[in-house]
């Protein structure tokens, strides 16, 4: 195989000048030689190392993305918004999955920094965490120092850009619905503690109960994973916990369909016996049976925003881009039962 030094030979160039020619150096070089130098390539059938290219060249290519998991419809929504920008840019996208793991997460802000992108973007939740936040804001600022762009989507303990999807008032609507159709022993099956996004979200119910002079016992909602499995497990465990329940509230969509299914198993009529809600308004909301009523959030425009924000320089301080929730009533919920 050819090696660099076997094109300089060939071309009758320094190494270095071969390699200016090959990775896209700004540096300049004589017409003449980079005919010699492209001519020895295609003669040796060379093949360019790409991370050499990388480190020759003065402008970043790259955008990273660090997402939970992008299988996850929410994440997948979310990239398609960054995709779509990257690819008007002309960008090549890295997707990082930390599956919801803050070592792995600081591990991909390393990797990515090494890589030199040109920006980096948080896609998933923040973490209450200090000694890792602590750590993050470390590395985003070590990064941050050598030129690179970071822009957050969700509640992060960062400052700079950010799009903020509006979690708690996506929380008070769906709260403040229930209410209204009389339901009071309302359940939550709730993603992790440690994330902002979990916590957001039930604050935004909270203050619906408030509204009305209720309270959101902390016993009526369970903690389990931000999936449909996490669904099934926490929506049995509050029916069998909290006898009476006439309303459940999911924090995410994959959850809620894992109520469904839940309730379903046990002939648990929805939404004449329990009513049950959703969040983020994923594609498949609409098809599950019955309709699910849910949250909707912008998430492709979350995106589009967020790869915006990451590649477009800004004034000093961060900018801070807040994205409406909308309630979408469909038939997963009806009158609390008599």
């Amino acid at each position: 195989m050819a090696t660099l030094a076997d094109v300089a030979r060939r071309a009758g160039v320094s190494p270095a000048t071969a390699s200016r020619v090959i990775n896209g150096s700004s540096k300049p070089v004589a017409d003449e030689l980079r005919e010699r130098v492209m001519q020895a390539v295609a003669e040796l059938r060379y093949v360019p190392n790409a991370y050499a290219q990388l480190l020759a060249r003065s402008d970043r290519t790259a955008v990273g993305v660090i997402v939970h998991d992008v299988s996850d419809p929410y994440f997948a929504e979310v990239t398609r918004g960054l995709q779509r920008v990257a690819t008007e840019r002309g960008r090549l996208l890295i997707i990082c999955n930390s599956y919801r793991d803050p070592e792995r997460e600081l591990e991909y802000v390393e990797l990515l920094r090494g890589q030199q992108v040109a920006a980096l973007i948080l896609a998933g939740s923040g973490y209450h965490d200090p000694a890792f936040t602590t750590l993050l804001n470390e590395k985003l600022a070590a990064y941050e120092a050598t030129g690179g762009r970071v822009a957050v989507i969700g509640r992060h303990e960062h400052s700079g850009d950010a799009v903020m999807p509006a979690n708690e008032d996506g929380g008070y609507l769906v709260g403040r619905e229930l209410l209204a159709l009389g339901h009071r022993m309302v359940g939550v099956i709730a993603g992790p503690r440690v994330l902002t996004t979990t916590t957001d979200r039930i604050a935004g119910l909270r203050r619906a109960f408030a509204a009305q002079g209720l309270t959101l016992p902390e016993e009526h909602i369970c903690y389990a994973g931000f999936d449909r499995d996490g669904g099934v497990q926490a929506t049995g465990a509050l029916l069998d916990a909290v006898p009476g329940l006439t309303a459940v509230v999911a924090l995410n969509d994959q959850m809620a369909i894992g109520a469904l299914a839940l309730l379903r198993s046990r002939g648990i009529a929805v939404p004449e016996r329990v009513s049950v809600t959703g969040f983020d308004d994923m594609p498949i909301a609409r098809d599950v049976t019955p309709a699910l009523t849910t949250v909707r959030l912008p998430l492709v425009e979350m995106g589009v925003r967020a790869m915006t924000l990451a590649l477009d320089p800004g004034t000093t301080g961060g900018r801070v881009e807040v994205l409406a929730a909308e309630l979408v009533r469909r038939d997963s919920t009806g009158p609390a039962p008599a």
